[in-house]
């Protein structure tokens, strides 16, 4: 038996704001807990959609130990308030994860084999350090060259990425404070408003006096890593933070982070049981490799692969959300594509608004489906580089 491709929709979206890892707002709260709350928020914005006709939840994790392991996409759903009869999955493509997550569970729709799913992603770096609290790399890693890019850590590709596309420390810096700049824009001009589901921190204080422990709850709903006071000025003053004479800064890569995002996705015939409103089709993902010591330069290769797997020019695309690993990978997939500057990043980046690792394809598609429906704008297009030398990229249409 064969069975007809059919459109996946979404029809609703909803991300936390991100905050500032790890001493930031969001460094005492658990990832399971950020991953309820988006999934609350997302199906309340699909208000006839039963939960129990969801299919299955698939979430996005780079680091799934300790607070976001376990499962954390079947704990955070049972956290959220679904049914026990609703399932869930975590997947790992690094920071493409929440990415892998949308893509994935659209290919079910597609497929035919569900008509409801959700895809997530979550992330503490915080609670979790980059690589998890246990690494232990295989020996054969370190035998010989082939291999070893796979040990690297990240800045340590963006130098490369940066010497061999010729990207100069000035360029990064100006990248840099171009992504701060549109990011504190969007801010201002609440563009990020209504994907974000404002998130209640609780703090509790020891009152010795009364022997009681004080709660005090504030409302968070503007994403952290912005900062004002940004400027190339200040940025060139940063010593490399990765090699002695390098060119990578903490103030031209992306912002350790803590966030979550949600997308819920349905099928035409789901559309119509639920009264669903659909905001986006998803139109294709792919994803592709390159060598580990090269990670940032992934783009390069996912992006042609899904232009022609969807059959879409690429001067079709009228919003590139590129993740900002570092301003070097950014600059260096830009003049390689020929990708147009205004269209990469509108509202800034990574570098500017964090970069929460397995969250960020989820936290960037919300940002995506919404900005093509204001902006009244057809084609979108969701992209990153991947730890161990991949790329990913994802395609959308306004509908």
């Amino acid at each position: 038996m064969t069975r007809q491709i059919q459109d996946a929709y979404i029809v609703a979206s909803a991300r936390t704001p991100v905050g500032k890892a790890p001493r930031g707002m969001f460094r005492n709260v658990r990832p399971d807990d950020l991953l309820a709350h988006v999934l609350r928020a997302a199906l309340a914005r699909a208000p006839g959609l039963d939960p129990s006709a969801i299919d299955d939840v698939i979430v996005g994790c780079a680091i799934p130990e300790a607070e976001q392991g376990m499962n954390v996409a079947r704990i955070g759903l049972l956290l959220a308030g679904l049914p026990a009869s609703v399932a869930g999955v975590t997947v790992n493509r690094f920071c493409a994860s929440g990415l892998e997550a949308v893509a994935m569970a659209a290919a079910r729709i597609r497929l035919g084999e569900a008509d409801v799913m959700v895809a997530a992603g979550t992330e503490s770096m915080s609670l979790i350090p980059m690589g998890g609290h246990h690494i232990a790399f295989n020996e054969a890693v370190f035998r010989g060259d082939h291999n070893l890019g796979i040990a690297f850590g990240m800045g340590m590709t963006a130098e490369k990425v940066a010497e061999k596309w010729k990207v100069s420390r000035e360029d990064q810096d100006a990248f840099a404070a171009e992504s701060h700049r549109r990011a504190l824009a969007a801010i201002d001009s609440g563009e990020f408003a209504a994907e974000i589901a404002p998130f209640d921190i609780e703090t509790r204080t020891p009152d010795p006096a009364a022997r009681a422990v004080r709660i005090d709850t504030r409302t968070v709903g503007i994403d952290e890593g912005p900062r004002r006071d940004t400027s190339i000025d200040g940025l060139a003053k940063l010593r490399p933070a990765f090699a002695a004479r390098g060119s990578v800064t903490a103030g031209n890569s992306s912002q350790t982070s803590d966030g979550a995002g949600a997308v819920l996705l349905a099928s035409e015939a789901a559309v119509r049981r639920f009264g669903l409103t659909p905001v986006a089709r998803f139109v294709g993902a792919a994803v592709a490799g390159v060598p580990p010591e090269i990670m940032g330069i992934g783009p390069v290769a996912a992006i042609p692969k899904v232009l022609k797997q969807t059959g879409i020019a690429l001067d079709a695309i009228d919003w590139i959300e590129l993740n900002e690993a570092f301003a070097a990978q950014s600059l260096a997939v830009i003049r390689e594509l020929g990708l147009d500057p205004a269209r990469v990043n509108p509202l800034g980046g990574a570098i500017a608004l964090g970069h929460p690792l397995g969250a960020t394809g989820a936290i960037r598609t919300a940002t995506l489906v919404h900005a093509l429906s204001r902006r009244r704008q057809k084609y979108g297009m969701v992209t990153m580089c991947v730890g161990t030398g991949m790329g990913a990229a994802g395609v959308f249409e306004r509908v």
